[in-house]
């Protein structure tokens, strides 16, 4: 025999037994606790819902899924940390819609919010909605626009702060309506509100839970959901495309791992998913945080998260909106 073929056949067999180890390692997987970050602080609507979807995950896999809040910058912290993690499943990211607009907003953004993670399912949508003081004029989408063209520049409007998609959903309605309107940045929902019912701030753009529970109230009129999906509760309140054709926006939330994981385990994470996605107690639970299900197997999340990152890159563009 060829000495010489020797250590050739050596590093064959070391080869097929790493991959055979491998192939063990990931259909037994998960063999620990699976870590499940996100972006933002606890008791805010994604950490809701990840603490919604986790445990269903949890037994499922027949490992703790547990929720790891790494809040900051508009969910970037915690990108970055699952962006560097170990491409074995058990660190998995809850993105939303602001992991994909970070790419134009931050220029200092340490990962790629496409390329570096692997798309493993779609969770939820989260629905808007345009929200207005009692008396300003219109109580519906195309009475909306008329008096904002009525008085260009006279209005303003409140959101969650620069670049979120409260914001640029409502960029979306101006640029396509010729319209304008004043932004008006605030931290969120909780002091967006009360502005409104004070008529400090005309509009503001707000999660339709927020904002319909003080609509019922009678305390402000829900004028537009920003979004076609039909939310419990909201059935009445017309879909912002009624007198804007094109503008349907509602943030995003989805299930990413680092890029690298084995395609075995993010296939085995979107069966979970999918299995706990269709429980029939799932979407009113759901609603009641305000989010719709909306599923979607890894290869429709890819070409959605591509085709969401285009539509916010393109906006931002040509409305020349920046973080400063």
């Amino acid at each position: 025999m060829n000495a010489d073929l020797l250590p050739r056949r050596t590093l064959l067999a070391l080869g097929a037994a790493l991959l055979a180890g491998q192939a063990f390692a990931q259909a037994s997987y998960p063999e620990r606790p699976i870590r499940l970050m996100v972006g933002y602080s606890a008791g805010g609507g994604v950490d809701a819902m990840a603490r919604l979807i986790a445990p269903r995950l949890s037994t499922l896999l027949g490992q703790q899924v547990v929720v790891e809040n790494r809040a900051g910058a508009a969910g970037v912290i915690a990108g970055d940390a699952v962006a560097k993690a170990a491409p074995d499943g058990y660190t998995l990211l809850l993105g939303d819609s602001s992991t994909l607009i970070a790419k134009y907003m931050q220029a200092k953004l340490t990962f790629d919010p496409v390329k570096s993670f692997v798309p493993v399912a779609g969770l939820f949508k989260s629905p808007l909605l345009i929200v207005a003081s009692n008396d300003f004029p219109a109580k519906n989408p195309r009475e909306l626009v008329a008096a904002m063209k009525a008085k260009p520049g006279f209005y303003s409007f409140a959101s969650s702060g620069v670049g979120t998609v409260q914001h640029l959903g409502f960029e979306m309605l101006k640029g396509q309506s010729g319209t304008f309107a004043l932004h008006i940045p605030y931290r969120g929902a909780a002091q967006i509100v009360p502005d409104v019912i004070s008529g400090q701030v005309p509009l503001g753009v707000v999660s339709a839970t927020a904002g319909m529970a003080q609509a019922k109230a009678g305390k402000l009129r829900a004028v537009a959901m920003m979004s076609t999906d039909k939310l419990p509760g909201a059935e009445d309140v017309a879909a912002l495309s009624t007198a804007v054709p094109g503008v349907d926006v509602a943030p995003r939330l989805f299930l990413l791992a680092p890029a690298g994981t084995p395609a075995p385990i993010v296939e085995k994470l979107g069966e979970a998913v999918r299995t706990a996605m269709s429980a029939p107690d799932l979407a009113p639970a759901a609603a009641l945080q305000g989010a719709v299900t909306d599923f979607l197997p890894s290869a429709a999340l890819a070409d959605a998260m591509a085709q969401e990152s285009a539509r916010w890159g393109k906006l931002i563009s040509e409305q020349k909106i920046s973080a400063q």
